[in-house]
This record gives structure tokens, sequence and C-alpha cells, in this order.
């Protein structure tokens, strides 16, 4: 059907001047499709469904008469597809009536066309050429590919050991457009890939056959743009190789009596032998037997007899193998308990033991150590309070006299009373005036009072060194001062003055019955009498 021209298009304006100018931009005028794009293309599959879009938005004052499909071939030609009329319907042609029909069922809104059953041969160019009044003809292109999902096979090749280098397996696939082959194997060997006209692809997987490479994997990878992911075909290589006998069943230890005997032909090789022979080096094989298979059964009890070497043959398509093996047949059972068996026994039971020796005695030296470590920590806190005590103990000690009499005081130290005690003897013995022989100075009342205030002055700063010393802890532990004991007031504890030493005469007596029940008298010296509770200050510290 022609289609009028756009330069005679009428109701707009110089519409001449409008094409010249576009015309020499190289802008196409049918601005007015939603849908396709420009220069637009797609894929499909084929025997899938395809949409193939178009959308026209017309002015307000223009009305789509007619929407008609058309396939381009490659000569140029047009190939009509499908015509729709706003007051004819539509109208469907050649190959593509009864697999297309527009998406919407008013195609003068919405043009679009499904083609239901896509065919490889629909591939090509299409035009949606839309009919308007008054503003004329409209069309827009694109290009449709149609895809095929590849058809894919893989023929193994049964090898056989021995053969030389060889193909293996062949891959052939076929797809539009071409896919891609691969193999996926550990098996060491070298590919080779073919093409041919009409999208078939071919590989072939050659390599030098051996019994280790029978069941090893050997796919093929089938790639291509319709598949998400590559296609896998499963092979497993097969290798025929002859098999390999070996006999099962005896144990060395067949005795005359034995029942529920018999022999296996055990054999390897691909494919698995079906043909069994069983013989017996020398002779026939001995009556009593069977053979069912791989099997030789002895169907009664042994006897000597049924010594000697059998022999048996395995065979399968590619080969045959014979094995033999040695039977003898003891008078009674070899199997009693041996020595090395018991001692086996023995070494282990004993090694059990030793082991539970051992696991016990570390239990017992762990145990033995924790208590120990708690024990010496006890003693150390002990010592420690001993320890303690015993600093107390020196420290109430320092600086005093001991009260044992056998400890031999120094010659600083003597209490020696050159004027009061003399003074007291001097009293004791009737001359209240006169120094007896003990005296070294005779002297009179004067020259006494002089040294009873030197002997009063030295006796009063000991009592205050020793109470400086000792102030707290004697006062809460110490009996009575020594001072309030053994001494009278006259010496240290009074503060008479000397010139009131002639009042203190008739107390003489007293003093003296005191000083003696306190301290005992020898070579001039004062010594103290040994009393447990007694405590005396010694001017030297190291003496305790």
């Amino acid at each position: 059907m022609a289609s009028p021209s756009r330069g005679a298009v009428h109701a707009r304006p110089c519409p001449w001047i409008m094409l010249l100018v576009l015309g020499s931009l190289g802008v196409n005028v049918d601005t007015e499709f939603v849908e396709p794009p420009p220069s637009f293309s797609l894929r499909s599959l084929a025997e899938g469904s395809t949409r193939l879009p178009c959308l026209f938005q017309v002015q307000d004052e223009d009305q789509v008469v007619q929407v008609t499909w058309n396939r381009e071939k490659p000569d140029g030609t047009k190939e009509p597809i499908i015509t729709a009329h706003r007051t004819e319907g539509h109208t469907e042609f050649g190959r593509f009536s009864g697999r297309v029909q527009f998406e919407n069922s008013d195609p003068m809104r919405n043009a679009a066309l499904i083609i239901r059953s896509t065919e490889v041969s629909d591939e090509g160019t299409f035009i949606c050429h839309i009919s308007t009044f008054p503003s004329g003809n409209f069309e827009r292109q694109l290009f449709l590919s149609v895809w095929t999902t590849p058809i894919s096979s893989l023929d193994p090749v049964e090898m056989v050991e021995g053969q030389s280098y060889r193909v293996a397996a062949t891959c052939r696939s076929v797809a539009r457009p071409p896919p891609c082959l691969s193999w996926d194997t550990d098996l060491p060997g070298q590919s080779q890939n073919r093409s041919s006209e009409g999208g078939a692809v071919s590989t072939y997987f050659s390599l030098h056959p051996l019994r280790s490479m029978n069941g090893k994997r050997l796919d093929c990878l089938v790639w291509h743009s319709s598949l998400e992911k590559p296609r896998r075909i499963t092979n497993r290589l097969v290798v025929h190789f002859p098999p390999d006998a070996t006999v099962r069943g005896y144990d060395g230890n067949w005795f005359v009596g034995l029942e529920g005997v018999s022999l296996r032909c055990d054999s390897g090789g691909n494919p698995k032998p079906q043909t069994f022979t069983w013989s017996r080096r020398g002779g026939a094989l001995p009556e009593g037997v069977t053979i069912e298979g791989a099997d030789l059964r002895f169907d009664r009890p042994i006897t000597e007899a049924d010594a000697g070497v059998y022999e048996c043959s395995a065979q399968n398509s590619v080969g045959a193998a014979k094995t033999e093996v040695l039977i003898t047949v003891a008078e009674v059972s070899q199997k009693e308990p041996s020595l090395n068996s018991l001692m086996a026994i023995m070494g282990g039971a004993a090694g059990a033991l030793l082991v539970v020796m051992v696991i016990a005695i570390v239990a017992v030296s762990c145990y033995h150590k924790r208590k120990n470590k708690k024990l010496e920590k006890e003693l150390s806190e002990k010592i420690e309070e001993f320890s303690t005590l015993s600093r107390h103990a020196s420290f109430r000690r320092v600086n005093s006299v001991n009260s044992d009499p056998r400890i031999q005081m120094d010659d600083s130290v003597p209490l020696r009373l050159e004027s009061p005690m003399r003074t007291s003897q001097s009293s004791l013995s009737g001359g209240p005036g006169k120094r007896d022989s003990l005296s070294t100075v005779s002297v009179g009342r004067g020259d006494r009072a002089s040294l009873y205030s030197s002997s009063l002055r030295r006796d009063r700063a000991r009592d205050r060194d020793a109470h400086t010393h000792d102030s707290g802890w004697q006062r809460s532990q110490s009996p009575a001062p020594l001072p309030e004991l053994g001494y009278p007031r006259g010496w240290g504890g009074s503060p008479t003055p000397p010139e009131d030493l002639d009042a203190d005469e008739p107390h003489s007596l007293q003093m003296s019955e005191a000083v003696s029940h306190y301290f005992h008298y020898s070579n001039g010296v004062l010594h103290p009498k040994p009393h447990p509770n007694a405590i005396l200050l010694h001017p030297k510290g190291q003496i305790i």
C-alpha cells in the first residue's frame, strides 16, 4: 500500500522548508515515536515468543488511521506481516498468519506486535508503519536476532590398553550463534576444535590409553549466550584391559577333617571376566568338589589327598590371566595358642598394668606435692609469727639488765654508792658520823651530803632514760618500777634537798632493810637478787 509523502503533509506551514532543514541535519522527522528508540535491536530464542515494540503518540489534532507491520527481505523488498485499520479491522499475511497478533486490543493506541512462535527465518529488519490524519505517515525500524539453544552430543570411544594415541571422545553442538566447546578432565591429552556452516561446532579429545585412566572424568562443556552457565555433558573414559587373577580362601591352616572350605578366583580387568577355569597340577581335580563361576567348593571334609597346586584362569574380551596356589593339609589344626601369642597377651597386660601404675604414681605425687606446699606455707606463717613474737620480746628487754646473777656486770655499771650506801652500812654497824673500813674517805656530814647529791643526780638521769625508751610498753607489761621497790625515797623518789639529810637519819634502818630485801652486798658492790618479775635496766643496750 502506497504511503503518502511527508512533503504532502497539509496543515503545517512551509513543510518543504522543514523537510529541507531536517534533511540537511540528518534527523528523522518521526520524533513522535515513544518506542522503540532509533536503531533498536533485540534478541529472541527460536520457538519462543517475541515482542516487537511500537508506540506512537499523536498530536491533539491528529488521528491514527492505520497500523502496518512489514519485514524487509535481504533483497530490500518488504514482506507484509499484519495490518490494522480503524474501520476495517486487521489482516495477517503469508507465513506469519496464525503466528502474530497485536499486544493491545486497540492497535491505534499501542501497535506492539507479538510473534507467538519465533522461527530462525524470522530474523531480520521489521518496520512499524503508522498512518495518521492529517499529519501523514511515520515509520520506525528495529532489527530482530533469532538465537537457538545449543543442541549438543558426546560420543565416547571404548579404548583398549596398549593401543596407540587416538581420539577418546567427540563432542558436537549446534546453535545460533555458534557455541563454544571445552573439556573438563584431569586426563593427559589434547583437544582439537572444528567449526562448520550453520553454527555446528565439534571438539575432539585424544590420548594414549592406560588401565589407570579407566573411569576417569572426561566431561564436555557447552558455552553459549543463551545459557546462564555452561552446560555439562558428563562422561567417563572407558579403557579395557585383561584381568589379573588371584586366589582367595586358603589361610595356610587346612587340616584333615576340615569342612566348608572353598577357593575363589578373584580377578580385575575391564570388562569383568565371565569365564573361569580350575585345574590341579599333575592330575584332575579331586572328587567331591564343585565349580561355580569363580569358586571351587569342597563339599566334603578335606583329606590329605586334597593337597597340591591348584590353578585358576580368568578370561575377558581383552585377554586371560592365570594364577596358582599351593594347598597343604596337616593332620591337626595348627591354630593352638602358641608361646608367642601367650607372651603377646602377657606383654599387653603388663603394659596396661604399667600404665595404670604410672598414672597412680603421678596422681599420688601430685597430691603429696600439693600437701607439702600447703604445709610449707603454714610453717612459713608460724615461723613469721614466732619471729614477730621474738622481736617483741627483744624490744621488751632492750637496755635492761638480766636478773640472772650468773651474768657478770661491767665495771662501769656496779652499783657503788660511795656515800649513801656506805652511810647506810655505817648506820647499820652503829657509827653515825664515821665511815668504816670499807670507806675510802672519812667525811663529815657535809661531804656526805655532796656525795648524796651527785649519786642522786645520776640515778634520776638513768630513770629518765629508761622511762623514755620503754614509756608505754613497759608501763603495761613490767611489774612495779624498781625505784618504788628497791630505793628509799631519800635516794631518788623524794625531792628533799641535801640540807635535810639529818632529818632522814631516823629512816636509815628502814632503807637498809629495803635494800637488803632486793640486793646483796659483795666486795663493795650491790648485786640484784634473782627475782622472776624483776627488770633492771643496763646502760649497754646490746646486753639483754
